[in-house]
């Protein structure tokens, strides 16, 4: 054996063994207890003098040593002394081997720590027996003192994790509170203090009660039988509260319960929220809603009878004015007829003027009297209709206009709806007109459409005429406007603006794209709803 290297028996693995140093200046004598200890299956270190056994304790923790007393250079007190005086490897049981009985050995030995003597010749099974006991009892100090260092470690976690927690508390703009499911409270943030109107110290072990007489929280069932898995515990939230702070007035409070296991226990955290002024703000909201709702009542039944006043007086304006209109009309034609050419100077012309003007003015009044009954027809005029029909009737009005202007007409298939069909004839009607009216120097092509758009059917009646700037794809439906010079063939202005009260009636909307020298096409929409 080499007198510098150690001898290591590796019997089982390194990780499961203890390492037991063997300190002697005989080769002989570490043969030996190596033969007497390797059944104990350890790991077994063996140094031929002192030094050699310091600097192996330099390098590893030992469960024993065995130390010779008398060796050259350092015999084995001096070593054990060396041993003693780091604390790294001041705990290591020590036993020396000699083969002098002499009590002054004994006593030195002792005082410099030793455990155990054993005596020259040695008897293996009291070797292995002794050493035995010092590597079970090292072996369970090893343990205590990995299962110390993991019980220090997570004490670090949990101290972390609790200051964390403490300082999410801090951070929250609500008042938080943890209560025990009894409602003892355990932690409060700063914001509890204010709120409470309380300090910390006189919060903490307080039942939350005597703040919240109405307090009280119930775990859901089974929440925790996953308890350990990262399911989120459940969260009761907007529970409205009276709360009684110290030395002020009575609050509402919102409360939300949040459960979470800890050591001692579930506790119980509460987020609350002073919602007084909430509160007065939506009682001042249902005060302004319902005076609003009062006053939108009264200003829609006004509304209501100053549209039947309205419609009633257009009734009577338009009726009454066609019988002295008519009177004027008959006899400048009387006139025209009796006395033309017999009359000096442009009397002829003037009663021209005449007649024109009164046959334009009661078209006006007779357009004027139709604006005015389309709302006059109640509810009860609606019925399922084909729309194909409506367009039907409107191209038969119109046969002999459509004839003398050589107009084509194309069309698809028209939906079902639920309508007036006369309102929708005169709706299809108004609008051909307008587009035979306002034709190019080619003769009229119109089409006709419809598609489904949402819920609602999508018309659209499609011209070659004249066209329209876009700035007045608006004004053109308002009463008695006209974007032409009036005369013989004009329009009173009242046909488009007559086509959006009844679209309206029908809870459509209608509109439409052009520019000028390109063509029309006027949309409308109406519900598709059975």
């Amino acid at each position: 054996m080499a007198a510098n290297a150690p001898k290591m028996v590796t019997d089982s693995p390194a990780d499961q063994r203890m390492k037991i140093l063997l300190v002697d200046d005989t080769p002989e004598n570490l043969v030996s207890l190596e033969a007497a200890l390797s059944g104990l299956g350890e790991q077994l270190v063996m140094a031929n003098s002192g030094k050699e056994a310091l600097r192996y304790l330099l390098e590893d923790d030992f469960a024993a040593i065995l130390l010779d007393v008398r060796m050259p250079e350092m015999d084995g007190f001096e070593t054990a002394e060396l041993i003693r005086s780091r604390p790294r490897s001041r705990q290591i049981p020590i036993l020396f081997l000699t083969g002098y009985r002499n009590e002054e050995h004994l006593f030195r030995g002792y005082d410099l720590g030793a455990v155990d003597f054993l005596f020259k010749p040695i008897v293996p099974e009291v070797l292995r027996s002794k050493v035995a006991a010092f590597v079970e009892l090292s072996r369970s100090n090893l343990k205590l003192r990995e299962q110390a260092d993991a019980l220090r470690a997570q004490a670090q976690v949990l101290q972390k994790a609790e200051q964390k927690f403490r300082s999410l508390l801090e951070a929250a703009s609500d008042a938080m509170v943890v209560c025990r499911e009894d409602g003892e409270i355990v932690m409060v943030n700063s914001q509890a203090e204010i709120l409470f109107n309380c300090q910390r110290d006189q919060l903490i072990s307080r039942n939350i009660r005597s703040l919240v007489p109405k307090w009280g929280y119930r775990l859901h069932p089974g929440w925790d039988d996953d308890f350990g898995s990262p399911r989120v515990p459940p969260v009761d939230r907007g529970i409205e509260l009276d709360a009684f702070p110290e030395g002020r007035s009575p609050f509402q409070a919102e409360f939300s319960f949040s459960p979470l296991h800890t050591e001692d226990g579930v506790v119980v955290t509460c987020s609350i929220r002073d919602i007084s002024e909430r509160k007065r703000t939506e009682e001042r909201i249902r005060e302004l809603n319902t005076n609003l709702e009062e006053r939108v009542l009264e200003r829609t039944e006004a509304l209501v009878r100053s549209n039947e006043e309205l419609q009633q007086f257009a009734y009577v304006a338009s009726h009454d004015l066609q019988e002295p209109l008519r009177t004027v009309s008959i006899y400048a034609q009387l006139l025209a007829k009796r006395y033309r050419g017999q009359l000096a100077g442009d009397a002829d012309e003037f009663i021209k003027f005449i007649v024109e003007g009164s046959e334009r003015m009661e078209k006006l009044i007779h357009d004027l009297l139709d604006f005015s009954r389309v709302d006059a027809r109640g509810a009860d005029y609606f019925t399922r209709m084909r729309c194909d029909e409506a367009l039907d009737d409107a191209v038969d009005n119109l046969h002999s206009l459509i004839d003398e202007s050589g107009a084509s007409l194309t069309r698809e298939a028209l939906p079902t709806v639920t309508g007036d069909p006369v309102q929708l004839a005169r709706l299809f009607q108004n609008l051909l007109v307008n587009s035979i009216k306002y034709r190019a120097e080619d003769a009229p092509r119109i089409h006709i459409a419809a598609r489904r758009q949402g819920p609602d059917w999508l018309f659209s009646v499609q011209d070659n005429g004249i066209g329209i700037e876009p700035q007045y794809a608006e004004k053109i439906f308002g009463i008695f406007k006209c974007l032409h010079p009036r005369d013989r063939s004009s329009g009173s202005g009242m046909g488009l603006a007559i086509c959006r009260k009844i679209v309206a009636r029908h809870e459509g909307r209608i509109w439409v794209e052009s520019s000028l020298g390109e063509g029309a096409t006027f949309y409308f929409t109406l519900p598709g709803k059975e």
